[in-house]
């Protein structure tokens, strides 16, 4: 499921690097983990549906990519990623 505009300019503006990114890897780490959150949802309704589940395991393969890029690039952001996104490593 895609995410709604005004949630996706709200996220890119929290964790953008300057003025006119979108796609640098805290952004695109955000915006995966907002989509990976609703679809958490999407499942405790719809239990069997495997295809979006397996849309769902390649999200967490590719954020989990990104979070070991952003880490071995810089640890410090990486932190800040973390901290702010409530995810654990």
């Amino acid at each position: 499921m895609a995410l709604v505009k005004e949630s996706k300019i709200k996220i890119i503006d929290e964790f953008k690097v300057h003025a006119r990114d979108t796609g640098s890897a805290e952004v695109q780490i955000a915006l995966l983990t907002e989509r990976i959150n609703t679809l958490g949802d999407h499942f405790k309704q719809h239990k069997k549906d495997l295809h979006s589940r397996r849309g769902l395991l390649l999200m967490v393969g590719r954020r989990r990519r990104l979070l070991s890029y952003l880490k071995t690039k810089d640890i410090k952001k990486y932190e800040e990623v973390l901290e702010k996104l409530n995810l654990r490593k």
